[in-house]
């Protein structure tokens, strides 16, 4: 079946090892059992509107720790991921330090590591994994470091699912094939 157009993300780069100090809402299960992917009618539509409402509750704690514009989304995958078909869901902001935080919410720690940051916009958002595990990975000169990835949300950058004009990065964590590295 031919495609109407190739799918490209319209940029790619490697960052040196960086670790990742989260703090928000998590989900296990099948986020998809209800609702298909990219639906905001879905167990992730729920996570992501109990993470903003707990942000909204407690903007003067979370407001002094907050690094950046970003809101991630974190699919990771258990041992048993492929016999059960359910992940971890973990949406959150990235902080410096937590002396003090909700008690609804999370924080996690992702390992330092190299990331490859793919970025996608529009309709190209919802294909994103698919030519990052499809495409990239198997013709490139890394693999996946862990079991994990993550979408960021850049609040300038990404206006909605249904607008032509949003743009969201893919971080996969990555090692180098070579055993020498």
């Amino acid at each position: 079946m031919a495609q109407n157009k190739s799918l490209k993300p319209l940029k790619i780069k490697i960052i040196d090892e960086k670790s990742f100090k989260l703090i928000g809402c998590v989900f296990y299960g099948d986020p998809f059992h209800s609702k298909e992917e990219w639906n905001t009618e879905n167990e992730i539509g729920s996570l992501w509107n109990r993470f903003l409402k707990l942000c909204y509750e407690n903007a003067d704690l979370l407001q002094k720790e907050v690094i950046n514009d970003l809101a991630y989304e974190v699919h990771l995958q258990p041992e048993d991921y492929k016999e059960t078909g359910k992940f971890y869901v973990y949406v959150g902001v990235e902080v410096k330090k937590m002396k003090e935080m909700p008690l609804e919410m999370f924080c996690k720690t992702f390992p330092a590591t190299k990331y490859a940051i793919f970025t996608f916009k529009g309709e190209d958002m919802f294909r994103g994994g698919e030519y990052i595990w499809n495409e990239w990975l198997p013709n490139s000169n890394y693999e996946e470091a862990f079991p994990y990835m993550a979408l960021a949300y850049d609040k300038n950058r990404f206006l909605g699912l249904d607008n032509k004009e949003s743009e969201i990065d893919f971080y996969v964590p990555v090692k180098s094939k070579d055993k020498g590295e």
